[in-house]
């Protein structure tokens, strides 16, 4: 009779799951369907979108709803948007809106809102971008218990390039790196960035620090100095290093500029204190790497004429290769960091719009 009666009960157990609602074999997961689905679901129509430095853009997103899940609508939608840092540690508030309450963050405030096409357009509008715009943002939409998320990629348009200072060679920590790009009107480059300016025909036979952290290289033409003659074109990878006593140059990144960049056309060639005068003496400053190098590849600009730049670097920039400037390649050539005080030179200058 017991027999019996567990029989009766494992068949009823059975009898409760529907062979079409799980797959019962070895080496395979059982799925079992859920009775009901999310909500809640968000998308962007595009994964990347693509501006430049002082342009404006629309990051797409939008949320779809079961409003038979949410009753009479008594939860509010919340909008949260986040950037993404470059390891994905963490995420930097951005914008959140909850119905008349809205509020933007850090350097973002008065330079995002919601696009708000329809009831569910979350799209993102950022205003006036600069160079550390770019990046990974995240979309997210919660409805009482409900929320989901979507990512999309900002894209600038701009140039990678390599950076070193008056001291030489591998003479910079990760920090210091940062904070000489920004001093040449740039930021850290990002791999992205760099893998891009490699595709496009970077080649640097020096490792530099990246935005996450690691130190990497672009190579088109394999040599031996450069990891070998006979091994693969590539961005080099030297890992992940001490950011504080380790020291390597750096990658550096930069996009359109609102104003003029010049060779200052002067009766005769200057000392570096001289250069510096005789911009200012022309309503403008002493141009910065990362302008010549914004000029020579957003611009097209061309001058075979060696000129001082901020750092106390002179450099010239080469569009069209032809001889004695650069006959094998477009390039922004770099002469070097001269004595300041007894080499002469011309100047190039920059003259911000307002």
């Amino acid at each position: 009779m017991k027999s019996l009666l567990l029989l009766v009960l494992i068949s009823v157990c059975w009898a409760d799951h529907p062979s079409d609602n799980y797959t019962l074999d070895h080496g395979r997961v059982i799925h079992i369907q859920a009775e009901n689905g999310p909500h809640l679901r968000v998308e962007a129509e595009q994964t990347k979108v693509f501006s430049h430095r002082g342009g404006n853009v629309t990051l797409p997103c939008t949320f779809f709803r079961d409003p038979t899940a949410f009753g009479s609508g008594t939860h509010k939608i919340r909008i949260k948007w986040t950037k993404l840092t470059s390891d994905y540690l963490k995420e930097v508030d951005v914008f959140v809106s909850m119905g008349y309450h809205k509020k933007a963050y850090a350097g973002y405030q008065g330079r995002v809102f919601l696009k708000g096409g329809s009831e569910s357009d979350a799209s993102l509008v950022i205003t006036e971008l600069t160079l550390e715009d770019y990046g990974k943002y995240k979309c997210e939409v919660i409805e009482g218990l409900e929320d989901d998320t979507a990512v999309v990629a900002l894209d600038l348009q701009g140039v990678v390039f390599p950076y070193f200072p008056r001291l030489g060679r591998y003479n910079l920590n990760f920090h210091e790196a940062q904070q000489a790009c920004l001093a040449q009107d740039a930021v850290i480059a990002s791999f992205d960035q760099l893998y891009d300016a490699w595709r496009g025909g970077l080649d640097w036979c020096n490792a530099g620090w990246l935005s996450d952290g690691s130190v990497q290289y672009p190579i088109t033409k394999p040599r031996e100095p450069c990891g070998g003659q006979n091994t693969v074109p590539g961005v080099r990878n030297y890992g992940f290093w001490d950011k504080e006593k380790s020291r390597y140059d750096v990658f550096c990144f930069t996009s359109n500029f609102n104003g003029r960049f010049y060779y200052l056309i002067h009766p005769t060639k200057l000392t570096y204190d001289e250069a510096v005068q005789a911009c200012l003496n022309d309503g403008a400053q002493i141009a910065k790497v990362g302008q010549i190098f914004a000029a020579w590849k957003l611009l097209g600009y061309d001058r075979c004429d060696a000129g001082w730049l901020e750092d106390g670097s002179v450099r010239y920039p080469i569009s069209r290769p032809r001889r004695r400037c650069s006959p094998t390649e477009a390039a922004v050539r770099f002469v070097g960091f001269p004595d300041k005080k007894h080499k002469l030179y011309g100047v190039y200058c920059f003259r911000a719009y307002n």
